[in-house]
């Protein structure tokens, strides 16, 4: 951490460079001989990155950021927001403190917050910036969170952890095992710590693969914000037993689209299925993460187009989390009865269909964009079908 980037002069440059092109200013070069040129540009880089993911770090002066990936693997604070809304008490550890967000905001909740991170420098740029946003009740430790579990005899409310991938597994299934630190290996010496364990995840974790390495799961939260999954949380309790219940939340500017359901009610039930009707329904994507395809027809009341199209229908408009249409037209999918459509512009979605967006745009010549939606799939008769619609907000 090189504290002469919080000199006034040098500050005021990374604020007014924030949209310069990064070449020209590593060609050019700066005249502050304290600070290498590549250091404010990594400023530059990571303060730009913060403008809309962390508003009360980019909004506040003097804040020392770290480099971009830092910022790039650190919670939003709007996904911070609503772990902190889960969850409160008198002490909580974060014991992979990282950027220190996710430890911002459960300082409003927890009297007393202790943030480890194995990092010294990483660790050294949070407690500045604590001081900057005016926090006073988080205690940073330049630790391994785990070693600290081992030798300490204190207690807390709450255990919060953040295991990171070792390394990529290019979109493929991966294990908390394989994350460090290794939650499963270490679950006993969390629930000696605490009863109660946050712990945040990549949406790319399969549920049931997290059900299985992990035990007392009681609630996993799907997070999602403008309609990406961003996060998966698991709540863990000492004892628990009891089926496991699942949270989706999808965060939009205006609204919080909320989906809840029991997992085992889940595997025991079976959806509705109907022909399509007035109205059709997708899912936001924190639903079709869950997989809560019976339960989104059975306490919604709406009716599923087919076992796997993941789409549903109804008579009567209802409020829906996720999208919702008014069916203008249903075809027979051949190029027939397509082309009596004269549609030329058009929003296109596929489920269960054996085609791709894109060899359907060039097969029928439709470009991308306009008020028409249609979607392509399948129904309960398997047979292939185009549903023309209007998007109804």
């Amino acid at each position: 951490m090189n504290s002469s980037i919080l000199n006034t002069e040098i500050q005021e440059f990374i604020s007014t460079n924030l949209n310069t092109d990064i070449t020209s200013i590593l060609l050019k070069g700066t005249s502050f001989s304290s600070v290498k040129t590549n250091e404010i540009i990594e400023q530059i880089e990571a303060k730009k990155r913060s403008e809309k993911k962390l508003p009360s770090w980019f909004q506040t002066k003097n804040i020392y950021y770290p480099n971009k990936l830092n910022i790039e693997q650190t919670s939003s604070e709007t996904t911070a927001i609503y772990k902190s809304s889960l969850i409160e008490g008198d002490s909580i550890i974060d014991v992979t403190g990282g950027f220190g967000v996710d430890c911002f905001y459960f300082s409003k909740v927890f009297k007393t917050v202790k943030h480890c991170e194995i990092n010294e420098t990483l660790s050294k740029i949070v407690t500045h910036n604590y001081k900057q946003l005016n926090i006073q009740n988080i205690e940073t430790l330049p630790e391994n969170g785990i070693e600290y579990l081992k030798k300490s005899t204190k207690t807390f409310d709450w255990i919060y952890v953040d295991p990171s991938r070792r390394h990529d597994t290019k979109g493929k299934v991966f294990f908390l095992k394989d994350c460090l630190p290794n939650i499963p290996e270490h679950l006993d010496l969390l629930f000696k710590t605490s009863n109660n364990i946050l712990i945040k995840t990549s949406p790319l974790l399969d549920l049931s693969v997290g059900i299985g390495e992990l035990k007392h799961v009681k609630t996993i939260h799907i997070i999602a914000v403008n309609n990406e999954v961003k996060e998966l949380l698991w709540i863990l309790e000492n004892g628990f037993v009891d089926d496991i219940m699942i949270e989706t939340v999808n965060i939009k500017k205006e609204i919080k689209e909320h989906f809840s359901f029991n997992l085992e009610d889940e595997k025991q039930s079976e959806s509705k299925y109907s022909l399509p009707l007035t109205y059709l329904y997708e899912p936001n994507s924190a639903i079709l993460k869950s997989g809560a395809f019976h339960s989104v027809s059975n306490q919604l009341n709406v009716f599923k187009l087919h076992k796997h199209s993941h789409l549903y229908t109804s008579k009567v408009v209802i409020d829906f989390p996720g999208r919702t249409f008014k069916i203008e037209k249903v075809v027979p999918y051949n190029k027939k009865e397509l082309k009596k459509l004269t549609i030329t512009k058009a929003n296109i979605t596929t489920r269960n269909f054996p085609e791709t967006v894109q060899n359907i745009r060039k097969k029928l010549k439709i470009k991308e964009g306009g008020t028409a939606y249609l979607f392509f799939t399948t129904d309960l008769n398997n047979n292939k079908i185009v549903l023309v619609t209007s998007k109804i907000e």
